[in-house]
């Protein structure tokens, strides 16, 4: 039983840790976490720094509504980049942004001008770089490592921020007491520039695409559209969305509680997030054997349940080691929640769009984030301390609850990649990339008796070729010959037409065949291609207006 036992930890330990064989899986995740580490001080500096320049318990709450808000205002825009760009570049260019924020937040403290909206604009800056590079770096986790090890990846990234979590907070604190904020500020600065030398280094093969890249305003369409046709991917993120919104208040709050009930400083402030991150820690080494013996939906529920535990925790003790040991319960849910809710946002999206569908999960869940922060700092300020922390207590047993509504959905596989083989029909006129828009009618013959049949499969096809690109999508009946049966659907452009194609998956084309073992004709269905013109009446050219020569 023992030697049994010991078997199934070598093999937890050897899936969740896979990924790191990969050098540069590798070398960017610990690049990530001196990155990380220096985030984590930086932290614990503005906090800290807010709480000793402001009396407003709002004010410093939205320290983490400050860090959290760019992910939700552009996470949309920059996952666009990652799908259509270089993700290498954008990771160095969000890390650019970084190193350049937290310089000048070093050089404004050295120089004295400390101001709390200066601090706040800063710790936007520097997180606007991070939600550059955020999206980026998660889309490019499924180019890097193999598909099998994505669940291990993505729950390692949450794990090594956790790990770090331990010592960063801590070490922040020691460093501000001993040194001074501004030390804090320029180390942080240094390690910023360790994963910028890393991306410069490392390269990683990308399945390029033959088709032109899309339009910004095409590509979130492309990418709002997917998502919102996925179920499994709306679940996980208006899940996490309550979780951030809910659970937020634990660290959102936590200055207060170590200043105003513990009675603590930097360094009890420090001593406690490594509480927390301890605790996540050990969540995340675990991760693998909860996914093989609990359903994601079981993980999400305790997870809220250890996080309200931890917020109720905090609302009722003075003891520092009761509220370390709530909070390394509550770093555990922590990271089982976010850990849940990534890994079917990876799964569930292809390599085509990944960067899309992670961004929008940034954007929404950082936006509950920020929200949540504000709700919980507005209620401490207004009500009390306590207040606050029950009432986040009590709302994340509804997010709990709300699994009855919304469960997550059980994946073990990630979503299959596109073929990208696709034999471009030939047309008689001269099309450029941008001409459009295309209409695409198939014609079947179906007997009354497969009727029922063909109707499900057509249900499942609209699905498909909806969030792969197809808009105005119909199926049509004969009326005065019912068995014939004609699809419609148009794409704006030919490159969109043709991009819809490429997109389709082995699974997708598996539809075919069904549908062609419904189809009664002699030959295959017939394809026509058309593209629409305007009737309207050309506009008359506006009279021109006479030039006159100045003397």
């Amino acid at each position: 039983m023992g030697r049994a036992a010991g078997a199934d930890a070598d093999v937890v330990s050897q899936a969740t840790f896979a990924p790191l064989r990969n050098p540069t899986f590798r070398s960017i995740w610990l690049a990530s976490q001196v990155s990380s580490l220096g985030w984590l001080m930086q932290t614990v500096a503005i906090s800290w720094l807010m709480a000793t320049v402001s009396t407003s318990d709002l004010m410093v709450a939205l320290v983490q509504a400050s860090s959290n808000l760019p992910a939700f205002i552009l996470s949309v825009f920059t996952g666009v980049l990652a799908d259509n760009f270089s993700r290498r570049r954008v990771m160095f260019a969000g890390h650019c942004l970084m190193v350049f924020a937290s310089a000048m937040l070093t050089a404004f403290v050295a120089l004295g001008f400390v101001d709390p909206w200066m601090i706040l604009g800063f710790s936007f800056l520097i997180a606007s770089g991070a939600a550059l590079n955020d999206p980026a770096w998660q889309a490019s986790v499924g180019d890097i490592v193999d598909r099998r090890e994505v669940p291990a990846a993505v729950t390692l990234l949450s794990v090594g921020f956790n790990t770090v979590r331990t010592v960063g907070p801590a070490l922040g604190g020691i460093v501000v007491a001993s040194f001074g904020l501004m030390t804090a500020f320029a180390v942080t600065t240094l390690t910023y520039m360790v994963p910028l030398v890393t991306i410069w280094r490392c390269k990683w093969k990308v399945r390029s695409s033959p088709l032109p890249r899309e339009s910004m305003r095409t590509a979130i369409y492309d990418g709002l559209r997917f998502t919102a046709m996925s179920s499994e991917i709306k679940t996980a993120i208006a899940r996490g969305t309550l979780f951030g919104l809910a659970g937020i208040a634990i660290l959102a709050l936590l200055p207060l509680v170590v200043r105003d009930q513990l009675g603590g400083g930097p360094l009890a402030y420090g001593a406690l997030m490594a509480g927390f991150g301890t605790g996540a820690v050990m969540a995340g080494v675990s991760n693998s054997l909860f996914r093989r013996n609990l359903s994601q939906e079981r993980l999400m529920t305790l997870a809220c349940v250890a996080c309200a535990a931890c917020s109720l925790s905090l609302a009722l003790t003075s003891s520092i080691a009761v509220a370390a040991v709530a909070l390394a319960l509550g770093g555990a849910g922590w990271v089982t929640a976010w850990s849940g809710v990534g890994v079917s946002v990876q799964l569930a999206s292809p390599r085509w769009v990944v960067g899309r569908t992670i961004s929008i999960y940034y954007a929404l869940i950082d936006g509950g984030i920020a929200a949540g922060s504000w709700i919980w700092g507005t209620v401490a300020e207004n009500h009390s301390l306590t207040w606050a922390l029950e009432g986040s207590a009590g709302a994340l047993l509804l997010v709990a609850a709300a699994g009855f509504l919304f469960p997550l959905r059980e994946r073990r596989e990630a979503e299959p990649d596109p073929l990208e083989e696709f034999d471009v029909p030939a047309v008689a006129l001269h099309l450029k990339p941008r001409s459009g828009p295309i209409v695409v009618k198939v014609e079947y013959l179906i007997h009354e008796e497969n009727i029922e049949a063909f109707l499900e499969v057509m249900r499942e096809r609209r699905h498909v070729q909806s969030r792969v690109g197809a808009r105005h999508w119909t199926l049509q009946r004969n009326l005065q010959e019912p068995i014939e049966w004609t699809e419609t659907f148009r794409t704006p452009t030919w490159t969109d037409y043709l991009r819809l194609n490429h997109r389709l998956t082995e699974a997708d084309k598996d539809l075919d065949e069904k549908i062609l073992l419904l189809h009664k004709g002699k030959h295959a269905p017939q394809i026509t291609l058309s593209i629409e013109r305007p009737t309207s009446a050309p506009r008359k050219p506006e009279p021109s207006t006479p030039f006159f020569p100045r003397h």
